[in-house]
């Protein structure tokens, strides 16, 4: 059963138009999910994820959410091994594999069978000695100046990836990205269809969801993680939305620092958007869909769509 896989930036509704393709395959041995989103693998991180509600899930079985606790460390090569696991078990049911997210490393690891880099426990260990005296800001700024793409593809905040990146950068003597694989035919024989819409639109619609994340009960969930752990870990602390509620805490929780970080989780948001699209646009495989004004036509255009690109023998 040939895999679909649904990417794109954040907030195109990737997630509804797998659930719509799901049910219209219902009759034809039916389709699971595989989230590949590295946010929503984490127990907890509900809200300022956009992570789907078991109840609004349309009885189709999800796989790699929940996967991680918070003060767990999330990382690519884990992922790929996992999420390649369900893949080929869901094929072996005899039903679609959907591959549905965002996050681009993670997109790309399990479609290109990423073999990874070997890592050097001194080498990394002094590139976390520096991290923790210049602070993430300077060590990405450093990484700017080796390798910009790689920092170009790297939040700034991500102190994790970019001591990770300089350490394959010293220890290979190339770029980052020269350690990514290249883009040829993608594993199982997947489809690959991208989300996209108007620069404005998407906007308009990403202001939205930051005011309903907030307005939901975002900071209530980040005090929740924080009891569970959340300032342990190395990743979830530092997930847009979360990263910004944690700083407006420490900095007493009042109104204007949660306006403020409000407003952050937006900028930071449309920023990743940013970088979603140019990596994404890279790959020429993709079949990009307009999204539209999101009206109940356009979703079923795009489940026609969609459904047409997978059909298609590549």
């Amino acid at each position: 059963m040939r895999p679909l896989a649904i990417i794109g930036p954040t907030g195109t509704g990737k997630s509804q138009l797998a659930l719509d393709v799901a049910e219209r395959l219902s009759d034809d041995g039916g389709a699971e999910i595989v989230n590949a989103d590295a946010m929503q693998l984490y127990r907890g991180m509900d809200i300022g994820t956009a992570k789907l509600p078991v109840a609004e899930r349309r009885g189709v079985p999800h796989h790699q959410l929940d996967v991680l606790h918070v003060s767990q460390t999330a990382t690519v090569a884990r992922y790929q091994q996992a999420a390649a696991a369900d893949i080929e078990a869901i094929a072996a049911r005899g039903a679609v594999p959907v591959v549905v997210g965002g996050s681009m490393l993670y997109v790309q690891s399990l479609l290109d069978d990423w073999t990874f880099p070997a890592t050097d426990p001194e080498v990394r260990a002094r590139w976390e000695q520096r991290l923790a005296e210049v602070g993430v800001g300077v060590l990405h700024a450093e990484l700017a100046r080796r390798d910009p793409i790689a920092a170009a593809t790297i939040l700034p905040t991500d102190g994790r990836r970019t001591v990770r990146a300089l350490e394959v950068v010293e220890l290979t003597g190339q770029p980052f990205a020269a350690s990514a694989p290249r883009i040829g035919a993608p594993r199982w024989g997947t489809a690959i269809v991208g989300l996209d819409c108007e620069t404005t639109i998407l906007d308009e619609w990403l202001a939205r969801r930051t005011d309903a994340m907030f307005d939901q009960g975002l900071v209530g969930e980040v005090q929740g993680l924080v009891r569970a752990g959340l300032r342990e870990g190395v990743t979830a602390a530092r997930a847009l939305g979360y990263a910004q509620v944690l700083a407006a805490l420490d900095a007493g929780g009042g109104g204007d620092a949660m306006r403020e970080a409000r407003e952050l989780t937006f900028v930071g948001t449309r920023r990743y958007v940013r970088r979603q699209r140019s990596w994404f646009r890279r790959d020429h495989r993709v079949r990009w869909l307009d999204v539209g004004a999101g009206t109940a036509a356009d979703r079923e255009r795009l489940v026609a769509e969609a459904l047409d690109a997978w059909r298609q023998v590549p």
